[in-house]
């Protein structure tokens, strides 16, 4: 704003303190000769300031209606464009992986140069989904490993203290068959990401920063979704589960159940499919995201089409960012690129159980049904035909650098071992 002055009380001006010829002031000072003329001059010069306001906010408003939805519009915006918004040298990367020029890899991990430090301050973070054969594969980690100072498994206890070499009390591995459900139970990326710091600071005190190496499984999403709903059909419910997101759990308008009484016990597919608060839908790509983006469980912050396409793009961006995922059908294969990725051995192979619940339901549902299933968890195909076209280049990737791949793969594929198993798998919902 311009400060008018007069020019014939020049001398007042230079020995009123309330004015600064040289410098600038809060409040813009407008002095006359008279108090007249002082009183018309201030009045036009708080109608200026007045109009000058009022059409800078006006402007503000077109700018942010341009950029936010009717109803939301918040620091999430400006990490979805983030995702939306990849360089031309991520795009071209895309591009040569033979993925869609959408896909948000943005920062593929480099599998060839990760160099998890066990002596360190490094930690492995187990995201375990549902029904992804994430209990098989958590158990090799904490007994089948050849490692300098193997976990120590207690049967009572079920749970192993998978402890540093040289070091008492610091815990390498952050699992459910490690330290327990500590961020709740199945906690997904959200829950993990606000938590495992805090927890481990309590477990074993406040240290220097920790680096975090996240590990996953993924599964076929009809394969996956039969699998959880029959298990939920004979009487598992997670209920345990506090899907905390930004310090908070759901309220029950925000996350409804779909079912009363204590257990869903005997329901049918069609009634399983037709809950729209099922998390069984689109699970993978839920626990894989940053949830904070969308609102968390606040469904009205933004259109559907509009938290689909963030939530998915957020949960490829995540899983391109892990050093580790593997896949349920492809179990020698993930067994190949974790020894390959963190330079560890398992003394015992994964193996491959092609006979599962799921494939049994398989037999009994119609064509029209399967159907239904994966359009229902449209986000899930796509997330899977993503990560499978991830793994086969990390795979490809491992397998080029290694000199003596058929030995190692076939030392895998032959390989002998006691399977390392406790007398029954405990109910899921235990230790939330």
């Amino acid at each position: 704003m311009v400060l008018i002055l007069d020019p014939e009380r020049k001398e007042d001006r230079a020995s009123n303190p309330g004015i600064k010829l040289n410098g600038n002031t809060t409040d813009s000072i407008l002095y006359s000769s008279s108090p007249r003329k002082m009183s018309l001059c201030g009045y036009a010069l708080q109608i200026r300031f007045f109009v000058i306001l009022c059409v800078g906010l006006s402007i503000l408003g077109i700018i942010i209606g341009s950029h936010c939805s009717n109803r939301y519009c918040s620091k999430s915006d400006l990490q979805t464009n983030r995702i939306a918004n990849a360089s031309e040298d991520s795009r071209s990367l895309v591009n040569s992986l033979g993925l869609s020029s959408d896909d948000p890899l943005l920062n593929l991990f480099d599998v060839a140069n990760v160099n998890f430090e066990i002596r360190g301050n490094d930690v492995m973070v187990f995201l375990h989904i549902q029904k992804t054969g994430g209990t098989q594969f958590g158990r090799h980690l904490v007994k089948d490993l050849d490692l300098e100072r193997p976990c120590a498994c207690e049967h009572e206890r079920k749970r192993c203290d998978c402890l540093r070499p040289g070091k008492n009390r610091e815990i390498w591995l952050f699992s459910r068959f490690s330290v327990g459900w500590k961020c709740g139970l199945h906690a997904d990326w959200t829950e993990l990401t606000e938590c495992v710091d805090r927890k481990l600071n309590q477990v074993v005190g406040k240290r220097s920063k920790r680096r975090y190496y996240y590990v996953t499984f993924l599964r076929d999403p009809l394969s996956r979704f039969l699998s959880e709903f029959r298990h939920v059909q004979r009487g598992a419910t997670w209920k345990n589960s506090k899907h905390s997101c930004d310090r908070r759990s759901p309220t029950e308008i925000e996350l409804p159940r779909c079912y009363d009484g204590e257990r869903w016990t005997n329901v049918t597919l069609e009634n399983f499919m037709s809950c729209p608060y099922n998390l069984a839908i689109n699970r993978q790509t839920r626990m894989l995201a940053d949830l904070k983006l969308v609102g968390c469980y606040n469904m009205s912050a933004m259109s559907k089409t509009q938290r689909d396409r963030i939530v998915l793009a957020s949960a490829k961006l995540n899983l391109s960012n892990m050093p580790f995922l593997g896949l349920t059908e492809k179990q020698q294969m993930s067994q190949y690129i974790f020894e390959r990725t963190f330079k560890m051995k398992f003394l015992v192979p994964f193996e491959q159980h092609n006979v599962t619940v799921s494939s049994q339901t398989l037999k009994l549902i119609s064509e029209r049904e399967k159907k239904m299933v994966l359009e229902l968890n449209n986000l899930d195909v796509e997330l899977y035909e993503y990560a499978l076209k991830l793994f086969n280049y990390r795979f490809s990737k491992l397998k080029s650098l290694d000199t003596d791949f058929e030995a190692h793969y076939q030392n895998i594929i032959s390989s002998n071992g006691q399977n390392f198993t406790w007398d029954s798998l405990y109910d899921e919902d235990a230790d939330a």
